[in-house]
């Protein structure tokens, strides 16, 4: 294991970069796509502007069940290898979106990506796992996600472009182009973090039994949930966002602006969060967040109530307040959640990541599905995503009360 103490500027700028590209491609699959939705609906007959959200949730639902298959493969073979197997996957399902004709067999190849997906960004977090550990590990995962969250700041701008001068199949062909070079650079300059003395064989009961080990550790499971409410609250949020400001209130020009504004508010709380991390602890910072999220939310329902969408400019606020507050729970969720299982990091992200995703895609699909005339039942979705995670952390609070008096 890393030492801790190593100083970032020598040993970890790099290492965090190519982590963060890692889970970028899985961001510029996403987020690029979204100013393309109502071309691709155009070109395959689509006429209910919600069946364009399962373009985004579906490639969530194979990032789920990917994450189960690679986790554990990662344990016994590597981290490295591994993840080139995913994305020759992702190569192969990016092929197949830009050549069928079929809408159907269109999410078929989303769902493909993100199975193949699954691999780089689950085991980008088990191999930041194998080199840190505590609330240093939170500190090097909040500057991963800060700069995984600049792909959403340019990602639709980017896909504007690309639809503008070409067409949506160039969003496929420039995420392919990026995959490359990421790779390329992973294989070049990162060495392997789970070596061989520690890995464990593939056996039938390897995957029973990590999933044995990681319910043993309740924490782990709590903070798992949580993580699948806040995932969800987000996720709502990307497949519905080019809806909300494309039909709601007719800016499709200014739709990629708007996206990047609100996605910078991500990026600023993340970075705040890996300098307040080692002084306030993640779990306190965390909570406070869970608070806030809870609070604002409630709040804009209680003022909204009537179901009339506000000027834009207090939308904005709103939602960068909401996500302000993501910001310091996406870190801290995952590196909490996998605090105590970093024996199985592999299996343990897997787990982490499959339930936190399919918790997030039927969330998101219901509460997206209200989301046609009004913002407000995403903020509803919002508060009860919101009070059940506070619900949750006090539970975990209790529980490790508990533990210390006993």
């Amino acid at each position: 294991m890393k030492n801790v103490n190593v100083s970032v500027e020598k040993v970890n700028i790099e290492f965090i970069a190519i982590m963060a590209s890692l889970m970028a491609i899985v961001a510029l699959s996403i987020d690029a796509l979204l100013p393309a939705l109502p071309d691709i609906a155009t070109d395959f007959g689509i006429t209910d502007a919600s069946k364009n959200q399962l373009l985004v949730t579906m490639i969530f639902l194979g990032l789920g069940f990917g994450q189960l298959i690679f986790g554990p493969l990662s344990d016994s073979f590597g981290r490295k290898p591994i993840i080139y197997i995913g994305f020759i996957l992702f190569v192969i399902a990016s092929i197949l979106c830009v050549t069928t004709g079929s809408f159907e067999w269109m999410l078929l190849g989303r769902i493909v990506q993100g199975v193949g997906l699954a691999a780089p960004r689950t085991i980008s977090i088990a191999m930041v796992r194998d080199s840190y550990h505590g609330d240093y590990m939170a500190k090097v995962m909040s500057f991963v996600v800060m700069i995984f969250i600049l792909v959403p700041v340019i990602a639709p701008t980017l896909g504007q472009f690309l639809i503008t001068f070409y067409n949506w199949h160039s969003i496929f062909y420039v995420n392919l182009i990026f995959g490359v070079i990421v790779m390329f650079w992973f294989w070049k300059r990162q060495p392997e973090t789970h070596l061989k003395a520690k890995r464990t064989k593939l056996t039938p009961q390897l995957f029973n039994e990590g999933a044995k080990e990681f319910f043993r550790h309740k924490d782990a499971v709590i903070y798992t949930i949580i993580s699948g409410l806040i995932t969800g609250s987000f996720m709502v949020y990307l497949s519905t966002s080019q809806q909300i400001f494309e039909y709601q209130y007719n800016l499709a020009e200014l739709f990629p602006y708007i996206f990047a504004s609100l996605a910078i508010s991500v990026g600023f709380s993340t970075f705040i969060n890996s300098t307040l991390v080692l002084r306030f602890g993640m779990r306190r910072i965390a909570f406070t967040a869970a608070v806030c999220f809870c609070i604002i939310s409630i709040l804009y329902v209680l003022i909204f109530s009537s179901g009339m969408n506000p000027d834009l400019s207090v939308l904005v606020i709103f939602f960068a307040l909401q996500f302000t507050a993501i910001g310091f729970l996406f870190g801290n969720l995952r590196s909490l959640a996998m605090e105590p299982i970093g024996h199985i990091a592999g299996v343990g992200a897997a787990l982490n990541g499959f339930f936190s995703t399919i918790m997030a895609v039927p969330i998101a699909g219901f509460i997206g599905g209200f989301v046609t005339e009004s913002v407000l039942p995403l903020f509803i979705g919002f508060s009860i995503c919101g009070c059940l995670s506070v619900l949750l952390f006090l539970v975990v609070k209790n529980d490790t009360k508990v533990e210390v008096l006993q």
